[in-house]
C-alpha cells in the first residue's frame, strides 16, 4: 500500500524556490499544498494553479504542511525554519543555513528538540560527478590542497539577484558553503584557522559589503583550502571555474568544456570530465602511469539535481534517515565561511 504523500509548503519563489517547487510538483511522494512569496510572481504553467500566500506564518497555520521548503534570503532562514519545526513540520532550507552560527545552531537544536528532519540545500551532495570526485580524492589520501572558485560575470537580472543577496550575505559565504563542504568531506579533518581578503568592485553595495573575496582555510591534518568568489559585470570569464584537489599521490580536477559561461546555472555544477593525475614516478623521474579521464557528460542538469535533492528529503522523512552528520556539517561549513567573512572585515586571521 502506497504511503500518503507528504504535504509541502514552498516559501520563496526565486530561482531556487521555483526549481524546488517544480521538483515537488513532479514527485509522487509530495502533495504541494501552497506557495508563499512576498510579491505575486509570474510562475511557470506547472505552478500556476497552486494557492499563493504572502504571509508565511498565516500560511503555515492555515495549511499545516508536513514539510516546509524555505528558499528565501539567508537572514530569514533561521526564524522561518524554527517556526516550521515547532509547528511539527520537517524542513528543507536552502544554503546557507543561517546568517550567523548562533542562528544555525538554533535551527539544528529546534530540529532535535521537536524530532523533525532538517535537510540543508547542499545540492552537490546529490550530484554523481561531485560524489565521484570526493571518492577519487579520498583514495589518494591527504594532506590535501584544495583550489576552488566560482566567479560569476553577472549582468541584468542576474546582477540584480546578486545585489539582492548581498544585502545580507557576501559571495564567499553564499557560494562558499558548497565547496567548503566538499573540502570537509574529503579531508574529514577539523578546520583550525581561516584567513580572508575581499574588495568592493561595484557601486551601490551596502556599507561594508564586498562583491569579490577569497580565503584560505587550514585544517588540523595539515590540509589547506583556497576558495574565491566574485559577482558582477566586471568579473573575468578567464578562470571562473577552478576545482582542484591535490595530494602527495596526485590530483583530481574538474575539466570544463571550452566555451562554458559563468552566467549559466548548469555551469556551476556540471563537470564535463574528471582528470585523475597519479604522481608516482620511476627512477628516471618519469610518470609510471598516465592520467585517467573520467567522462561525466551524461549527468543531471540543474532541475534534475533539484529533483534528486527533494527525493532525498522524501527519503529522510519516510525512511527516518539519521541526519546528525548532515546537520553538523552544515554548521561547520557555515562557520568556516563566516570566519572568512569576519577575516575580510577585520583584516586578521580567525582561529576556530
Amino acid at each position: 500500500m502506497q504511503a500518503e504523500p507528504l504535504s509541502v509548503l514552498v516559501v520563496g519563489l526565486g530561482q531556487m524556490g521555483r526549481s524546488h517547487a517544480l521538483a515537488y510538483h513532479k514527485h509522487a511522494g509530495f502533495d504541494l499544498v501552497g506557495l508563499v512569496n512576498r510579491s505575486t510572481p509570474v510562475l511557470p504553467e506547472d505552478l500556476s494553479g497552486y494557492p499563493l500566500r504572502h504571509d508565511y506564518l498565516k500560511a503555515l497555520a492555515e495549511l499545516s504542511p508536513r514539510v516546509v521548503s524555505i528558499a528565501t534570503h539567508t537572514n530569514t532562514h533561521a526564524d522561518m525554519a524554527v517556526a516550521a519545526l515547532e509547528s511539527g513540520a520537517h524542513v528543507f532550507v536552502e544554503k546557507p543555513l543561517a546568517s550567523n552560527v548562533a542562528d544555525a545552531e538554533r535551527v539544528v537544536a529546534a530540529a532535535r528538540a521537536n524530532g523533525r528532519k532538517l535537510v540543508v540545500g547542499y545540492i552537490l551532495r546529490h550530484h554523481p560527478s561531485w560524489t565521484r570526485m570526493i571518492d577519487e580524492s579520498r583514495q589518494l589520501g591527504g594532506p590535501y590542497v584544495f583550489r576552488m572558485n566560482l566567479n560569476q560575470q553577472s549582468s541584468g537580472s542576474a546582477w540584480n539577484i546578486h545585489r539582492s543577496i548581498m544585502q545580507s550575505t557576501s559571495p564567499i559565504v553564499d557560494c562558499g558553503v558548497h565547496y567548503v563542504d566538499v573540502m570537509c568531506q574529503i579531508t574529514d579533518s577539523k578546520p583550525v584557522e581561516v584567513r580572508g581578503m575581499g574588495l568592493g568592485l561595484a557601486r551601490g553595495l551596502p556599507a561594508g559589503m564586498y562583491n569579490y573575496g577569497h580565503f584560505q582555510v587550514l585544517f588540523e591534518d595539515g590540509s589547506v583550502g583556497w576558495y574565491e568568489a566574485g559577482w558582477g559585470p566586471m568579473m573575468s570569464e578567464t578562470a571562473f571555474f577552478v576545482k582542484d584537489v591535490i595530494s602527495p599521490r596526485g590530483s583530481v580536477s574538474i575539466v570544463m568544456d571550452e566555451g562554458a559561461s559563468s552566467a549559466s546555472l548548469d555551469a556551476h555544477t556540471k563537470t564535463s570530465r574528471l582528470r585523475v593525475h597519479h604522481a608516482e614516478t620511476d627512477e628516471a623521474g618519469s610518470f609510471v602511469r598516465s592520467d585517467d579521464w573520467l567522462d561525466m557528460h551524461d549527468e543531471p542538469d540543474h532541475q534534475m539535481l533539484c529533483d534528486r535533492e527533494q527525493d532525498f528529503v522524501h527519503r529522510a522523512v519516510t525512511e527516518d534517515l539519521d541526519l546528525t552528520r548532515h546537520m553538523d556539517d552544515a554548521v561547520t561549513s557555515l562557520k568556516i565561511c563566516l570566519a572568512a567573512d569576519e577575516s575580510v572585515r577585520s583584516g586578521q586571521p580567525v582561529k576556530l
